[in-house]
């Protein structure tokens, strides 16, 4: 029988160390901490600003009033009764189907993150996207609330001039504002027509039914034919430059635009086997094409204005008789929901306008390796050339 005592269940296992050494191992350990959790956060913050950042693109080239989650709802909705052909869906979810299109046109990878995300994270996701949206929305009513006035003083040679500062003396009760305010059916020259819209009688209701003249080429509509000039005006041009170019190139918008079509010199230039490609070009001018196609551009640029011709001083849908979402789905039919072919040709000739007008006339792919050959670069290599081959000669 052994003669040792069996360890006490009090007696303590551990090995005896320094307490420097654990104090240092401590510290160690959690500074591994505080770097993981500084990391997640410097994670989250470049998650937090890359959505804000997109989602800045929203209120502009996709939808100014709906909620994102109804356009994802919506989508949902269709997905769910695409089995069921004899389904025919109202105008207002076809709009909203469309909106989605756009949404996951402009933000690419959202329909796969939409998919893999919890709940969670997508709410996360959805509201800095929303962040980033009314951000934008609001710097773009500022931008131009300044710029418009300053713009319809020149334009409209305004008396008294308009403040860039104050909306309060801006609206009907400003000639100038009011004159690009008037619906196109009716004349502000009109004593009766200002004098009604200015007590809103119930013969002159302003609303989102009609268009407003700075919509037209020079302001004035034909009311025999109302869609010539119509999302022509030199103030739409300005007010879509300012919001989706830059504010100074606002001003660059004289010339009426017609002319060499730059886009069928792009199809003729492709053509040509002797032409150099350049990659980046050809990208940028699909990138500037499109960004004149989409429809929520011209709703977003034309609704901006309007707002910063009115007299109301914060954003809302409905100003008066005056509905602005009804107003935007108004601009979506006109371009999406062409009568016929003519109609649709028409809208494509507009909005090939709208390219030439915003980014110019471009000949970059007509420079032929024949053309640059008449040049002054190449002619001067040319004729240095000759003089060594002179001196060369004369040696």
């Amino acid at each position: 029988m052994s003669s040792e005592n069996p360890p006490s269940s009090n007696t303590s296992l551990c090995v005896q160390t320094s307490p420097h050494a654990r104090a240092k191992r401590k510290i160690a350990a959690l500074m591994e901490e505080v770097e993981i959790l500084k990391q997640d956060k410097a994670t989250k913050q470049r998650k937090t600003t890359y959505y804000v950042s997109q989602g800045r693109a929203i209120r502009r080239m996709v939808v100014l009033y709906t909620p994102i989650e109804d356009l994802i709802a919506e989508n949902d909705r269709c997905c769910e009764e695409n089995a069921d052909s004899d389904t025919t869906p109202e105008n207002s979810q076809n709009r909203l189907q469309r909106g989605y299109i756009e949404f996951i046109k402009v933000l690419p990878w959202l329909h796969e993150k939409l998919s893999c995300l919890d709940h969670e994270e997508l709410e996360d996701m959805l509201r800095k996207l929303k962040r980033g949206a009314d951000s934008a929305r609001g710097d773009d009513t500022g931008t131009l609330k300044e710029l418009v006035a300053s713009w319809v003083n020149i334009e409209c040679n305004a008396t008294p001039l308009i403040r860039t500062d104050d909306k309060h003396h801006r609206g009907f009760v400003h000639d100038a504002c009011g004159q690009l305010l008037c619906p196109a059916e009716w004349r502000w020259g009109d004593p009766i027509v200002r004098a009604g819209i200015r007590d809103r009688t119930i013969s002159f209701i302003v609303s989102e039914n009609s268009w407003p003249a700075f919509m037209y080429e020079d302001y004035q509509a034909d009311a025999k034919n109302l869609e010539r000039g119509l999302f022509k005006s030199k103030l739409l041009v300005m007010g879509f430059k300012a919001i989706f170019t830059s504010p100074s190139s606002a001003n660059e918008v004289d010339g009426d635009g017609d002319g060499a079509n730059i886009i069928e010199n792009d199809r003729r230039a492709r053509r040509r086997s002797d032409q150099a490609k350049v990659k980046t070009y050809e990208e940028s001018h699909s990138s500037c094409d499109r960004l004149c196609n989409l429809p929520s551009n011209h709703q977003c640029s034309s609704l901006t204005i309007r707002f910063a011709l009115s007299n109301i001083t914060s954003w809302r849908a409905v100003d008066g008789d005056f509905d602005y979402q009804i107003f935007w789905d108004n601009i979506v039919d006109f371009f999406e929901d062409a009568p016929g072919p003519a109609a649709r040709a028409r809208v494509r000739e507009l909005l090939e306008w709208w390219t030439r007008k915003v980014f110019g006339r471009n000949h970059r792919e007509d420079l032929t390796m024949d053309v640059v050959s008449r040049m002054s670069v190449s002619a001067l290599a040319a004729q240095r050339q000759e003089m060594e081959d002179v001196v060369f000669d004369s040696e």
